[in-house]
């Protein structure tokens, strides 16, 4: 048992690299901008705020806040293990193996069925652009097969999906329907991760620069069309007005959405072995881009919410081009514009996305967790190559038989479990000497000021949303009695945490990000906890017949 959770010490492991250091400050800030302003933004946004109302800002400050005390725990891992592999290396230093393992998991899952959902994304504003332009591309083949399905079996009204459901052509007695530019796309994002980060590096920065212009002028036109009576509706049912119109439970539903937006600056941190001075490069680089990520996230969300009603987004997956067509503010250049941009936009997440899963796998890989393949670096390109081979296969494989909604849940529980264990793991780290010029997270003892954090949040809430809490116990309604649960659970954990806070003198950081992300997870359904469930038996299946087997720190 001890085996399982043995720790890798890193201070005495040899972290040179194979890998080229050529990231500066401004590129990783420019990959993390890649990477968490583009598919939330230009696609998961509608659908959040269709659920939410306006109120959906409040969980982007919510998501915003959690992120950004992730953002110093990963930090802090950063300035001490300065190695590819992200919160699967962070934690085999704080955890051991097995929980290592998990976490690197939890990461392909991230990464890689992440980058299922930004396909998607791409080929719907793909298509979108090119119909805007009068060209037409068979509806059939561009969506994926369980997406028409589902549409003509549950009678949609999404035309596309039916028309491509109806028209397509048999092989057999199977329908012919595959989402080509999604395919196309992986395959040329995964042959420029292929030949080196440096040239994706020179692409990233040239289309991060002309996807923030184009949202600044997003921002700055849809201003002059605000209704500020569209950011508190009236609700059909109760006749009020409210910014929160289907509630704090509403909000909330949004949780994957809106997550998915942020999962981003998590990548970031895969990419030290090829960042100059990663101790204190990655930290600057994570905590800036997380900031202006988060201001420009509540800029688009007060735009939106406040030029078109809340109710309209139903299913609107280029939400950034709707609110300009012609049933609302009939802006036509710029319907065309954004429909442009958001191609360059979603190209770039796919693009840091696609970068981040094959160095995980090379970093499992060095500690005998993965085949040995997969340290494979090429000898002219310098990179990973055939953990990006497979990489492109992984994300292309299911691009044929899954849909978006199911790949958006199922990415953002594997990603907040992952946040949750870092900030947990920060915890167990010992203290460290301070050394110049390297990032050091500030200690604050939270003994006393967790508890009264926490106690008085709950206070807070409870004069804010009195009603809630007097049905808190009341879970015969199935969609509100799992929120109502998952609450339930996290004022018991955090009592837990609290507790030992005190007793342990504890961090304040990161609690406060344990606890942030907790609180995330309380958004997620029965549905996304049985599907992680299954995704993790799967993965300890494999630890168990190859990683434990293999392990090298098991063997030493």
């Amino acid at each position: 048992m001890n085996q399982l959770f043995r720790r890798k010490n890193y201070s005495e492991t040899d972290t040179s690299t194979h890998l080229l250091r050529v990231l500066g400050v401004w590129d990783i800030v420019f990959f993390g901008i890649a990477a968490i302003i583009g598919a939330g933004s230009f696609s998961s946004l509608g659908e959040a705020v269709f659920r939410g109302g306006p109120g959906v800002i409040l969980l982007y400050l919510i998501c915003g806040f959690a992120c950004g005390f992730t953002a110093l725990c990963y930090a802090e891992f950063a300035s001490r293990i300065p190695t590819a592999g992200s919160a699967y290396t962070y934690a085999y230093a704080s955890f051991g193996e097995l929980i290592a393992w998990i976490i690197g998991w939890a990461l392909i899952m991230e990464y890689s069925f992440g980058n299922i959902y930004v396909a998607f994304s791409w080929s719907d504003y793909f298509t979108s652009f090119l119909h805007r332009l009068g060209m037409h591309i068979p509806d059939y083949l561009t969506c994926s097969y369980t997406e028409a399905k589902k549409a003509f079996m549950n009678g949609s009204e999404n035309k596309e999906l039916i028309n491509a459901w109806t028209n397509a052509p048999l092989i057999g007695s199977l329908k012919f329907i595959v989402d080509i530019p999604a395919l196309v796309i992986n395959g040329l994002i995964t042959w420029l991760c292929y030949i080196g980060v440096k040239e994706s590096k020179n692409f990233n920065n040239v289309l991060v620069i002309l996807k923030l212009a184009v949202i600044i002028l997003v921002i700055l036109v849809g201003f002059a069309y605000i209704n500020t009576d569209n950011w508190t509706p009236v609700n059909p049912e109760t006749h009020v007005s409210s910014f929160m119109p289907n509630g704090f439970a509403g909000v909330m539903s949004a949780v994957s959405g809106v997550f998915f937006a942020y999962i981003g600056f998590d990548a970031l941190s895969v990419l030290s072995e090829e960042t100059k001075d990663p101790q204190k490069t990655l930290p600057k680089g994570m905590i800036i881009s997380l900031v202006l990520c988060t201001v420009i996230y509540i800029a688009l969300t007060l735009v939106l919410t406040g030029m078109v009603d809340y109710r309209k987004f139903d299913g609107v997956g280029d939400p950034l081009s709707f609110i300009f067509e012609k049933s609302n503010t009939n802006v036509a250049w710029m319907e065309l514009v954004v429909s442009f941009v958001a191609i360059v936009a979603i190209t770039t997440v796919l693009l840091v996305f696609q970068m981040g899963q094959p160095r995980i796998w090379y970093a499992m890989s060095r500690d005998g967790l993965m085949p040995q393949k997969f340290q494979d670096v090429h000898p002219k390109y310098k990179t990973p190559a055939f953990a990006t081979v497979v990489t492109g296969i992984v994300v292309g494989i299911p691009i044929l038989f899954t849909d978006k909604s199911f790949i958006l849940d199922f990415t953002s529980i594997g990603t907040i479990f992952a946040f949750v264990l870092v900030c947990a793991g920060v915890l167990m780290l010992p203290p460290k000497e301070k050394i110049k010029g390297r990032f050091h997270l500030p200690y604050i003892n939270g003994k006393l000021i967790f508890p009264m954090i926490f106690i008085g949040g709950l206070v807070f809430f409870y004069f804010w949303q009195p009603d809630f809490f007097h049905t808190l116990m009341d879970w015969k309604d199935p969609k509100e009695g799992e929120f109502r649960a998952s609450i339930f659970f996290f004022i018991l954990i955090n009592i837990v945490l609290s507790a030992v806070a005190f007793i342990k003198n504890l961090s304040l950081i990161p609690l406060i990000g344990l606890s942030s992300c907790l609180y995330l997870l309380t958004g997620m359904s029965h549905d996304n906890w049985f599907w992680f469930g299954l995704w993790f038996a799967v993965g300890l299946v494999i630890y168990f017949c190859y990683g434990y087997r293999n392990s090298k720190l098991r063997n030493a």
